[in-house]
């Protein structure tokens, strides 16, 4: 393998990797299985549940591995299984809950769990919809250990809605934007992409200098400044353009793709 390439490629899934509609192109799919076949391993880094990675799977590399949930859980996607999870502690989360309701009293909530969603009644996702176990509070919800708690509160401005949480925490927990318009996405303090990449690729002998990221939203800053390189696609957030080491295409226009076809074409 030539010494500019990467060992490993992390990349985040909507937005990025992703077409604006969800799909995953033909261009895409044939560059991911190029770069795999020349011994660089692609990793699908998001703040997608695993559940919402079985469609995936015959794209997941040889290893099987997929970075779910902000990085809260590892998933094998092969056998539709979280092999490892870093949850938010009971004590941490009755007390976020309580403080961001005091503040917020409008505010709903839902929790992701290794065995999937459950939300209060009035938690309703922009992107999925109403899914995933109904009680009528939350404390109702976890009584698993929780990867990521979510919020909502419609009647806030989006902006100011994720101040005012971003507030709340205080640097108890860490606050994800994904692009989800008024949706908070909380994990557990020191959980991002960024520290469920890097213990994979301890695992497997790899060091940050010899991985490639691709993100587009501010959720992917963490990842984007452990990583060797940087890149951003053309439609990212601007926070994610200004740390890019490059910036490639557009999501609709296989941005990702046309990276990794460099790298097979030796051109990186």
């Amino acid at each position: 393998m030539p010494d500019t390439w990467p060992k490993v490629v992390a990349t985040d899934m909507d937005g990025t990797l992703l077409r604006t509609d969800g799909s995953l192109s033909e261009r895409t799919r044939a560059a991911i299985a190029a770069v795999e076949d020349a011994g660089v391993a692609v990793v699908f880094v998001t703040a997608r549940p695993p559940r919402r990675l079985d469609a995936f799977a015959d794209v997941i590399g040889a290893h099987g591995i997929a970075l779910c949930a902000n990085g809260a859980f590892v998933y094998d996607v092969a056998r539709r299984m979280v092999i490892e999870r870093t949850t938010i502690d009971r004590a941490t989360l009755e007390s976020v809950v309580a403080d961001l309701r005091a503040a917020m009293p409008q505010i709903v909530f839902a929790v992701e769990r290794a065995d999937g969603m459950s939300r209060e009644d009035g938690f309703v996702s922009t992107i999925w919809g109403k899914e995933g176990d109904v009680a009528d509070r939350l404390t109702d919800l976890a009584s698993m250990p929780v990867g990521k708690l979510l919020g909502r509160c419609d009647e806030l401005d989006p902006t100011d809605f994720h101040d005012r949480v971003a507030t709340v925490l205080g640097g108890r927990a860490e606050l994800g934007y994904s692009g989800a318009v008024g949706l908070a996405e909380i994990t557990a303090k020191g959980v991002t992409k960024a520290s469920g990449l890097a213990r994979w690729c301890s695992e497997h002998a790899v060091d940050a200098s010899e991985v490639w990221a691709f993100g587009d939203m501010p959720n992917d800053l963490p990842m984007l400044g452990w990583v060797g390189r940087a890149h951003a696609v053309a439609n990212a957030h601007p926070e994610v353009l200004a740390v890019a080491d490059e910036v490639v295409p557009a999501n609709d226009d296989d941005g990702v793709a046309y990276a990794l076809e460099r790298i097979t074409a030796g051109e990186s």
